[in-house]
């Protein structure tokens, strides 16, 4: 049995980074597929369209961070601390990723429409990139809780 929860916590360990790209990647297609519908509809305007389609990336990037803020030693007693911060955490940046593509998708296309909107349509974004940063931080929060 330890060494299942061992393992646990290994999987726990890895997967903010893993789900954090996985969302990073989805988002980040979501928002490009848009921007080049946009950049076939516009003149101009075209850095801007696909600035805000790497959005989501900062998803993995805060993945990185909380694998790196639980690196320990996995035993027995550390693994579901491990394995509980790592999965929710990755799941928080997986979503969050996700919607923020989607987010990010609807402003490029108001924004190609209507480009005295291009900021303020990025507000939605911004609050889903909140979320992330939210549960970013209460992972790091918890994993200096976690012996070793």
């Amino acid at each position: 049995m330890n060494e299942f929860v061992v393992a646990m916590g290994w999987a726990g360990l890895f997967a903010p980074m893993a789900l954090g790209a996985m969302g990073s990647v989805i988002g980040c297609a979501v928002a490009g597929q848009s921007a080049i519908g946009a950049m076939v509809d516009t003149e101009s305007g075209y850095g801007r369209y696909i600035g805000v389609s790497v959005m989501p990336s900062s998803q993995v990037i805060y993945g990185i961070v909380i694998m790196f803020s639980l690196q320990r030693e996995v035993t027995p007693e550390t693994a579901p601390a491990l394995f509980g911060i790592g999965l929710l955490a990755g799941l928080a940046l997986l979503v969050s990723a996700m919607r923020q593509g989607q987010a990010c998708a609807s402003a490029i296309h108001a924004s190609k429409t209507k480009p005295e909107i291009f900021g303020l349509s990025l507000a939605p974004a911004a609050i889903v990139e909140g979320f992330a940063v939210f549960a970013f931080v209460f992972a790091l929060v918890l994993a200096g809780g976690i012996p070793g």
